[in-house]
């Protein structure tokens, strides 16, 4: 039997656990041709949501322009991918997409290749006039041409929106906002996983896009939604696992669906057919993952300054409710001053290794927490 957990990129629906409330929010948003942006920290499922709310769309009503700007860095890579993405929904002959693509985008030179599985796509490099100004406002130009030459609703996507903010300047994104304001009928999606750049970019006054989309942020899974999504998988494959291991599990991994599913495909791999789980296999399931990530851990570790260590240390330690500015928590771990613990504090989020959720602070990667209680504890 295949192993019913999954993990380490978007995932099916049939290992997708609840978010039912936000699949039926996400569709109605959509539905209405408004703009939104699904915003949390990394690996929390933003991706598979989306993708999972666009394949219940009726495909007769509606076509998906899907973005990931996670390998661009300049604006010329930003129209390069949107306009590949642009002309992917084109159900057109590979002669007539470029004649059309010429069309759309007359200073990107698109041409035929083949990608990995061999297979037919459209490429674009650029011409010797590229004026990346009034490219960029074809580029996004095209999506309502696009629309309304396959007489669907469009949807666009952008992945990984926080990308655009390493560009050398602002100039995406005061575009996006001249152009994408127009598109009255189009629902635009934007997924972002740095929080507070992401929360910079739409909520000061200052920045281009300032209130542009609807703010849907997402959220761990409840763990009163993990124990019948657990409890099933593993009774499906005549395993047994009790409601306290559940909740002892959600516990270790905060209830992250990443890290969740994670322990649970490990644990589910070592319980046998006709067996319960038991403290020994969660902990030995544990050991197993912490040992895979063993060396990219102690790097990580290594590079840390020592305050930077304690800090860690002691967010690993103590419980959700650790208030680190507090006294106690800085003489505790001998952090110095507040001051310093504010200074460490704000380099170790611009590391994207802590952020602050709910007023509280949190190590992101679930595991290296747990690494951190097992081997650096003093």
């Amino acid at each position: 039997m295949i192993n019913p957990f999954q993990f380490g990129g978007p995932i099916g629906e049939d290992a997708f656990c609840n978010r039912k409330k936000e699949l039926r929010e996400l569709r109605r948003i959509i539905e209405n041709g408004a703009k939104v942006f699904i915003y949390s920290e990394r690996l929390l499922g933003k991706t598979s949501l989306i993708k999972l709310v666009l394949k219940k769309l009726p495909i007769r009503d509606y076509k998906t322009i899907y973005v990931d700007l996670l390998a661009t860095d300049d604006e010329l890579s930003f129209m390069k991918v949107t306009a590949k993405a642009i002309t992917d929904v084109l159900d057109t002959p590979l002669e007539k997409t470029i004649r059309l693509a010429q069309k759309y985008f007359s200073n990107l030179k698109p041409y035929a290749s083949v990608d990995d599985e061999g297979k037919p796509v459209i490429k674009f490099e650029v011409t010797k006039s590229h004026i990346e100004g009034p490219d960029l406002d074809k580029v996004l130009n095209a999506v309502a041409r696009v629309s309304k030459m396959v007489k669907k609703k469009v949807v666009v996507v952008f992945d990984e929106f926080q990308q655009i903010t390493e560009y050398d300047s602002d100039l995406t994104e005061r575009k996006l906002r001249t152009i994408v304001q127009h598109h009255r009928n189009v629902p635009y999606v934007f997924l972002g996983s740095r929080k507070h750049t992401i929360q910079r970019m739409f909520l000061d006054r200052s920045r281009p896009l300032y209130r542009i989309a609807i703010h849907f942020p997402l959220s761990p899974i409840a763990d009163a939604e993990w124990l019948p999504f657990i409890r099933e998988r593993f009774s499906n494959a005549k395993k047994k696992m009790s409601d306290a291991h559940i909740l002892q599990l959600c516990r270790l991994t905060q209830s992250h669906p990443f890290y969740t599913q994670h322990l649970c495909h490990a644990i589910w791999e070592l319980c046998e057919p006709g067996a319960s789980v038991t403290d020994t296999i969660i902990k030995d399931a544990i050991q197993l993952l912490l040992w895979r990530e063993n060396i990219g851990y102690f790097s990580r570790w290594e590079a840390l300054t020592k305050n930077q260590q304690r800090f860690l240390r002691g967010l690993a330690n103590e419980t959700n409710l650790a208030k680190p500015f507090k006294s106690g928590f800085i003489t505790k771990y001998n952090l110095g001053s507040t001051s310093s613990v504010q200074r460490v504090v704000q380099i170790l989020v611009k590391k994207d290794i802590i952020d602050r959720e709910n007023g509280v602070f949190i190590i992101l990667d679930r595991f290296f927490r747990l690494w951190i209680q097992k081997t650096q504890t003093v």
